[in-house]
């Protein structure tokens, strides 16, 4: 695992516990394009970009992604959606939705609840905010030109679709807990204190 950053408050916290580094141009527009320049110094066939605002990624929600992506040949990028349970999550503009074709790839991401409910019965997910690229995508994706969805909604991976290519999405039961807010940060710590309880509890 590489962790890439542009902040070396960052970095030196990393390299503390032993983290490989990669410091990174400050200057790039999305957690993608700062992957990109990581990920030129390496030859992997696949590369997985696990953001630092998602703590609690579950091992298993990881490998959903990566399976999409290899059992999809057509498609340069994966990544993971969860229906969404909580009412509440649909009109939160920090909880991402997303719509998926009859093949599983995606149609549009928004911060806006899609789609509209006109009768009622509409199924909503959200985006968990794991990708996986296939390497040359990855390393020409700053090259793409910025659309106006990606600047409206400020949402990288739509850069992607606003430029022809394809989306795998991979449902999954993991429960995603992204941080965008001092609450998320919160209710985060209390699940992590809670965890190390029960580890001290049980050993």
């Amino acid at each position: 695992m590489l962790i890439a950053t542009d902040d070396e408050t960052i970095a030196a916290v990393a390299r503390r516990f032993g983290a490989l580094v990669c410091l990174t141009s400050p200057e790039h527009p999305s957690g993608t394009d700062r992957v990109a320049e990581a990920a030129a110094a390496y030859d992997h066939e696949l590369v997985v970009n696990i953001q630092g605002d998602e703590p609690l990624i579950d091992p298993a929600a990881i490998d959903a992604a990566i399976l999409a992506l290899r059992d999809d040949a057509q498609a340069p990028m994966g990544t993971l959606a969860k229906r969404i349970e909580d009412r509440s999550e649909i009109h939160n503009p920090n909880v991402v939705k997303v719509v998926t074709d009859g093949r599983g790839c995606a149609i549009y991401f928004s911060r806006s609840p899609i789609p509209y409910d006109r009768g009622g019965h509409a199924v909503y997910y959200k985006h968990i905010g794991l990708y996986v690229y296939r390497r040359q995508f990855l390393l020409d994706y700053p090259t793409l030109p910025v659309g106006p969805l990606e600047q409206a909604e400020k949402l990288e991976q739509l850069r992607a679709l606003e430029n022809g290519f394809a989306i795998r999405v991979a449902e999954t039961e993991y429960e995603s807990l992204g941080v965008d807010t001092p609450e998320d940060l919160a209710r985060v710590e209390q699940i992590l204190g809670l965890q190390q309880a029960w580890r001290n509890t049980s050993s």
